[in-house]
């Protein structure tokens, strides 16, 4: 089973420092959506893995989550991709949860879902914790520049050996060259 693990909020979509709080809010980066598709057509497992502390904040609601979620995954499949499940912390950092990235309970749960070991799944993300929590279950770490990516790329703790491509687009392009 080919597997890959894609955060959500600056990756797929447009973040914000605000949230993400409403389906409206949601708007996709340029690239992202054939990208995927792209990976469906290789045999991919699209999964993504997003913290989502807007819930724990009281600043959206669940049916608000799933509508975004329903959203993206229309989206995608309009573009002829598949995600294949989403999973997400509604944890603030307050909360002190395994699931919020950088921990890696929410990577752990994938892998037991599918009954699978993480070991060199790419984990794509534009965040720090996105990465770290790659490297806590022995994925591989890909950064985008997107979002918060160029911050990200000049952090001292980005793990070594971190491959940055400007965008979803381009990793998946060097996946399937």
């Amino acid at each position: 089973m080919k597997l890959i693990i894609l955060d959500r909020d600056g990756v797929i979509n447009h973040d914000s420092d605000q949230f993400i709080k409403s389906p409206d809010e949601w708007r996709p980066i340029p690239g992202s959506l054939a990208a995927i598709a792209t990976l469906t057509q290789w045999g991919y497992r699209v999964i993504v893995a997003t913290n989502q502390s807007g819930i724990g904040r009281g600043l959206f609601d669940m049916d608000t989550l799933n509508s975004i979620h329903d959203k993206m995954v229309k989206a995608v499949a309009q573009e002829g991709g598949r995600i294949d499940a989403v999973f997400f912390c509604p944890h603030t950092n307050g909360d002190q949860c395994d699931c919020r990235k950088p921990k890696p309970g929410m990577l752990e749960e994938i892998a037991s879902r599918y009954s699978t070991e993480l070991t060199g799944v790419p984990v794509v993300g534009d965040s720090l914790r996105d990465l770290q929590a790659a490297v806590a279950v022995g994925a591989q770490p890909i950064l985008v520049l997107t979002g918060k990516g160029k911050q990200t790329a000049n952090d001292p703790a980005l793990p070594a050996g971190t491959p940055i491509h400007p965008d979803l687009a381009a990793v998946v392009a060097r996946l399937t060259a």
